[in-house]
């Protein structure tokens, strides 16, 4: 392991002068659309927070994140279709627990505005098969495979029961997402409180103020609110020890870019954006305290999938003494694969490398390899795993989640 230099922390803060914690006050100027503002907790200086999901029953909005930072403005779902495309387009909609919470939540839209049926054997083929298609969606992420598979059986328990109607299996099967969807902000609180203070104890266990470093985007655009691996950074940020976060632009789809740095800035959590090949050398120079990722599957080893760039920064964190931390609510955590070797890895279209915003930037005719994820090893995630149920090591989930999380089903 490389020693990390004891003067790295009292390098000058790399935003530089002017961007000092609550600097800033809220999204741009000109952009276009409300965002809402939050409810209870200390948000630090802004009490605004974001949502990437509008729901009420009968009704789903949407913030469309390709517009981000710009402009702000959500679209209606108005169906189970339309929700596959935003979320196979990742136009809307990306991050594994929102990615299944949009799927549910139009299939609820539908079944409110009267979808499925006449008859309680043809209500129950719509909800499976609606649910069936939204996992074609994007296969790597557990979320929406599992809660396909639970959903779909709840509605045909529900069908079997004595008396059962058309009326009450539907009004089921909705109440149901709507309690996922607030599960799912409930367990990204306890994910960050539970992150915060077991990284302290491991960062930083005489006191003091803590640098992290994180990938991609786990905030409050990717889940119900609040986030994962956000979530623990926004967590330190409420309890006064986190000096600053590294967020990476995570090419080439630019989430970390285009999402966590508008949460940092909207939120006025203190941050520095660096390119992807920037991470190593910020942990060699600037003391990088943890990194701590999301993760879209994780399988019964401990070997994670994440998006594409995790990997490398796993290595670069175990060579210089970093701990390493995955966050991800248990219902990403897949039981029924023994190592990552079994994950499928999507692999997106080649335009997303060669093109920015429609202009090509690379030279025509250059093959293309896009994978949207990678696979951590379980050996790498030195810190822990953190899920709203506890922070584990590798070698202990299956043992710790195997009897309050059921094994995840095949992978379609």
């Amino acid at each position: 392991m490389c020693a990390r230099s004891s003067s790295s922390r009292e390098r000058s803060h790399p935003w530089g002068p002017g961007l000092a914690p609550c600097a800033l006050s809220g999204p741009a100027s000109g952009a276009r659309g409300q965002l809402s503002p939050g409810s209870g907790g200390d948000r630090g200086c802004n009490s605004m927070t974001l949502e990437a999901i509008r729901y009420s029953r009968g009704s789903l909005q949407i913030l469309d994140q390709l517009l981000l930072p710009q402009q702000s403005r959500y679209e209606a779902v108005g169906s189970v279709r339309q929700a596959w495309e935003a979320i196979r387009a990742m136009k809307q909609v990306r991050g594994a627990p929102a990615i299944a919470l949009v799927g549910c939540l139009s299939l609820a839209v539908e079944l409110q505005a009267g979808a499925g049926g006449p008859g309680l054997a043809a209500l129950v083929a719509f909800v499976r098969d609606a649910l069936s298609f939204l996992v074609t969606a994007r296969p790597t992420a557990v979320n929406m495979a599992r809660a396909a598979r639970d959903l779909a059986d709840l509605a045909a328990q529900e069908a079997e029961r004595e008396g059962a109607t058309e009326e009450a299996v539907r009004e089921r099967v909705i109440r149901w997402t709507e309690d996922m969807l607030a599960k799912d902000l409930r367990d990204n609180r306890s994910i960050g409180d539970l992150g915060a203070h077991h990284l302290l104890e491991r960062a930083a266990p005489q006191g003091g103020k803590v640098i992290v470093l994180t990938h991609c985007n786990t905030g409050a655009l990717a889940t119900a609110g609040y986030g994962t691996a956000l979530g623990v950074i926004r967590s330190l940020h409420s309890l006064g020890r986190l000096d600053y976060a590294f967020c990476t632009e995570t090419r080439p789809y630019n989430q970390g870019a285009r999402l966590t740095a508008f949460e940092f800035v909207y939120e006025q959590i203190p941050a520095t954006l660096i390119a992807d090949s920037m991470a190593a050398a910020a942990m060699a120079h600037y003391g990088v305290s943890a990194v701590v990722v999301g993760a879209d599957r994780v399988v019964a080893n401990g070997d994670t999938a994440n998006k594409v760039g995790t990997y490398q920064l796993a290595i670069a964190a175990k060579h210089h003494g970093i701990p390493f931390y995955v966050a991800a609510p248990s219902s990403s955590c897949d039981l029924h694969l023994k190592t990552g070797r079994e994950i499928i890895i999507e692999e997106r279209p080649g335009q997303e490398l060669t093109h920015v915003n429609g202009v090509r930037i690379a030279a025509p005719g250059i093959g293309v390899w896009n994978p949207a994820f990678d696979v951590t090893p379980h050996d790498l995630i030195t810190g822990g795993i953190i899920t709203e149920l506890g922070v584990f090591a590798p070698e202990e989930l299956r043992a710790a989640l195997g009897a309050t999380v059921t094994l995840g089903g095949p992978q379609k």
